[in-house]
């Protein structure tokens, strides 16, 4: 009869209540994962917008494409992937509060894979930006987006590995995008634009490419992407200096690397005839090891330097060559893309 009672109860004939049986309720069953990750969705969410863009095809067509951008200022400005608005001649942000409102391109710089748009509004819940300079491997991060049109999806997962790179093109130009962020957490087609935080709810990266199951990219939130985008925020684009070289990584010479106390530089593998540093006397096999007072480890640290600030005026830079160290004097150009 006991086998017949168990039966009957799990049809429904005899039920018993979470609390009777010790089994903790739900709130109790909530871990700390589920609590930090319930509580990021809840802040971010409103902060992340689905994006519509509309663009003309060669043939004259419209066709229609989609994304996410994530609120950083009440009075309507959204950062989103630069891939998403390309060619787009307009488009439409809508959240979760049911408003659906157009928005104008204020900037894009493919070369970073950022964007800027604004909508017309005034009271937009605005996302607090971090810093992933500070992200461990193993780290909790969450994204949200808009994959596949299923607008405020959550996903989350860790950060896989930091210190991923791809590249970016625009016109003859290319550039590495340094630092990305390689995570887990799932990401598909829509999501570009979106936001990867941390457990504390701050956008620590912007979802930007799916490169394999389980792989996704994030264009890091640090000091070099917030330049670029109080830059878009303000004059549309974002300059960038041009020295005129290509480079490789190179360890120091032992000697050098002790007198230094570093290890790597980079290699010139060859100069633009006519560029800035052809002009300066800079040769195939120096190294570069400063310019402009900052040390120069990796082709990131040079991109890095590469600013607008330092378009036009002398710049010292530090090489090694035949032996010994020396210090030339270039004046790097604005890249015309």
């Amino acid at each position: 009869m006991s086998s017949i009672r168990f039966i009957d109860a799990l049809l429904g004939g005899e039920r018993s209540s979470p609390e009777s049986a010790g089994l903790p309720v739900d709130a109790e069953a909530l871990d700390a994962y589920s609590v930090a990750v319930i509580s990021v969705a809840e802040l971010l969410i409103p902060s992340v917008a689905s994006l519509k863009v509309s663009r003309r095809t060669r043939s004259g067509r419209e066709a229609e494409g989609a994304g996410s951008g994530v609120v950083i200022t009440p009075d309507g400005f959204l950062i989103t992937s630069a891939h998403v608005i390309a060619g787009a001649g307009k488009g439409s942000a809508s959240f979760t509060d049911g408003r659906e409102i157009d928005f104008d391109i204020i900037g894009a710089d493919p070369l970073s894979d950022l964007a800027v748009v604004r909508v017309g509004a005034s009271d937009l819940p605005a996302a607090t930006l971090g810093d992933a300079d500070g992200l461990r491997v193993g780290q909790l991060v969450v994204a949200i987006g808009n994959p596949l049109g299923f607008s405020g999806s959550v996903t989350a997962g860790v950060v896989s590995a930091l210190g991923r790179s791809f590249p970016t093109r625009e016109g003859a130009a290319t550039r590495l995008v340094e630092n990305v962020i390689q995570t887990d957490a799932a990401l598909n087609p829509g999501n570009s634009g979106g936001a990867l935080s941390d457990g504390r709810g701050r956008v620590v990266g912007i979802n930007t490419a799916v490169a394999g199951v389980g792989l996704g990219l994030a264009v890091p939130i640090n000091a070099t992407t917030r330049r670029i985008i109080v830059a878009l925020m303000s004059e549309g684009r974002f300059h960038r200096a041009y020295l005129g070289v290509a480079v490789g990584p190179r360890p120091l010479p032992p000697r050098l690397a002790a007198e230094i106390g570093r290890r790597s530089g980079v290699e010139v593998v060859e100069v633009f005839d006519g560029a800035p540093a052809a002009k300066a006397g800079i040769r195939p096999e120096d190294l570069i090891l400063d310019i402009d007072g900052s040390p120069i480890r990796t082709a990131g640290d040079l991109q890095r330097v590469m600013v607008g600030d330092i378009i036009g005026r002398s710049v010292a830079v530090k090489i090694y060559r035949n032996g010994q160290m020396q210090t030339v004097s270039v004046i790097p150009v604005k890249l015309e893309v």
